[in-house]
């Protein structure tokens, strides 16, 4: 009959010892993502801003000397990130395979102008820097027309912004929720383990040489989840970076191992914390009262 009871008690502690390891994973996991949302926010963004283009239009008169040595010009230009001349012939054939027809045939001539696409580096896409851009280029005798989709870099640089703002609330949000789930799971093996705290207590030993092993065991289910999470954010980072390897996810090793640092030491503080404060409220408690 003892060994049943004992059984069943080893059963029910492997099980509650594995609910903290799997819950602890879990939020260590979901909070490691964050992070890396958080840090690699301006990242993804300055990616997408450089996929907006600033449109040079010449005019027909302008010599190629000329169109040749401002593409020179901006390419080293703080501001460029790259710089591609579009003759009026190679817009033709785009524009045709566009819209499925032969305009220049029907027109009888080629209305288009030559052009320089020129893409910004992610500090100077905005409107006010493009705006001084564009009146400095517009000032050139062979320029036509300089244009980029204003619309567009406004509504990207907002909601940029606003992504940002609700990514951080986010990690915070979930910061919270983790120490409070962890705090919860190790309280509950603490929980199971009350008695014999209160036998130890009651033969004589020192609160410091009870909380000992229960807070070294639960550092050591904290080390535990926190490789599990971090082998699990490691998989995720792998298969992210290698569907978006434009993005060069893998790129800043240091960044990369500051937040999976920071997942082991978060994972290793909350289970010392949780299981110190855990223990020290059933050795303050009474005998009867741990039946309530």
């Amino acid at each position: 009959m003892s060994s049943s009871f004992d059984k069943y008690q080893k059963k029910r502690l492997i099980s509650s010892y594995f609910s903290v390891v799997l819950s602890t994973t879990l939020v260590l996991f979901l909070l490691g993502i964050l992070g890396l949302l958080v840090l690699n926010t301006k990242k993804v963004a300055d990616y997408y801003k450089e996929q907006v283009p600033m449109t040079i239009f010449f005019k027909n008169s302008a010599k190629d000397v000329e169109m040749q040595q401002l593409q020179k010009t901006l390419a080293l230009a703080d501001y460029t990130k790259s710089a591609n001349f579009v003759s009026k012939d190679q817009a033709a054939v785009k524009l045709t395979d566009d819209i499925g027809e032969d305009f220049v045939a029907f027109l009888g001539e080629n209305p288009l102008y030559n052009s320089l696409d020129v893409y910004l580096n992610s500090n100077f896409v905005s409107v006010e820097e493009l705006e001084a851009i564009v009146k400095e280029l517009s000032e050139k005798s062979f320029v036509n027309e300089v244009s980029y989709d204003k619309s567009l870099v406004s509504k990207l640089n907002a909601n940029i912004k606003t992504i940002g703002f609700w990514i951080l609330v986010a990690c915070v949000f979930f910061a919270i929720v983790a120490a409070l789930l962890i705090n919860s799971s190790i309280r509950l093996s603490v929980y199971a383990k009350r008695f014999t705290i209160k036998t130890m207590q009651m033969v004589g030993a020192t609160k410091g040489f009870i909380r000992k092993p229960f807070i070294w065991k639960s550092v050591k289910m904290g080390i535990i989840a926190a490789i599990l999470a971090l082998a699990g954010m490691a998989a995720m980072l792998y298969y992210a970076n290698k569907s978006l390897p434009q993005l060069q996810l893998i790129d800043n090793k240091l960044l990369i191992g500051s937040v999976f640092a920071g997942i082991l030491v978060i994972g290793i503080l909350i289970t010392l914390i949780s299981s110190f404060f855990a223990t020290q409220r059933y050795l303050n408690l009474r005998t009867d009262q741990l039946y309530t």
